[in-house]
């Protein structure tokens, strides 16, 4: 996806990351209700404004054939599910000798409604909320400041995406590890499919959203045990 050339309007990135901080601040201290994604997205969406952006110019389109972008997504989230699932976890597991802590969802073992609130909350949160901010925002936002080119996006895959880790900070070390691994595919993803977001909001959720349904079944390593 092209966009006319913008100004970085650098001054506005201690800002930018002084914003994303004091959330990160607040969620850890008990102070943020339910996600902290809600404000990161406002640091977001402010960001674009002030640079003459729009949600769009980052990715938030539907394009023509947006349904094979759908299709991608699809397939990618459940081939990143089962590399989660049988591969990464295990072998972390492995080295660390435990798996991610994912006790907060341990009374969602044979809880119907609350699978659905966590199956609606995650397309909205995590699926919708978490790539517009890491993947739309964050990523193409610190490449312009390695330069823009692939060096710069490589640079970045590995920064965003070991902030998205540490997003995921409550899951304990194997949990950062994991967010990590499948932030940097989404990233992939996302440029691979011309920084477009269709394809990483529906590998995003799909994958969440096999996630929770296991923990439904009480088939999730760690989870209501």
């Amino acid at each position: 996806m092209e966009t006319a050339s913008r100004p970085l309007r650098p001054e506005l990135l201690p800002l930018e990351l002084g914003l994303f901080a004091a959330v990160f601040w607040a969620d850890e201290a008990g102070l943020v209700p339910l996600s902290k994604t809600p404000f990161l997205f406002l640091v977001a969406w402010a960001s674009l404004r002030l640079r003459g952006l729009r949600w769009r110019d980052v990715g938030l389109a539907l394009p023509t054939g947006w349904p094979r972008l759908a299709g991608v997504g699809l397939a990618v989230g459940v081939a990143m599910w089962l590399l989660e699932f049988f591969v990464t976890m295990p072998a972390l597991h492995r080295i660390l000798g435990y798996w991610p802590d994912l006790t907060a969802f341990n009374d969602l073992v044979g809880n119907a409604a609350l699978l659905a609130v966590y199956l609606a909350l995650n397309w909205v949160l995590a699926a919708f909320g978490e790539e517009t901010v890491w993947r739309g925002y964050a990523l193409p936002r610190a490449a312009e400041f390695f330069g823009s080119g692939t060096r710069a996006f490589v640079i970045a895959l590995v920064v965003v995406n070991a902030a998205f880790g540490l997003a995921h900070l409550y899951q304990g070390p194997s949990g950062v590890i994991q967010a990590t691994v499948g932030g940097l595919l989404l990233g992939v993803l996302y440029l691979a499919t011309g920084r477009n977001l269709v394809a990483p909001i529906v590998a995003h959720g799909v994958g969440n959203s096999i996630d929770f349904t296991v923990m439904y079944f009480g088939l999730y390593p760690g989870v209501g045990s």
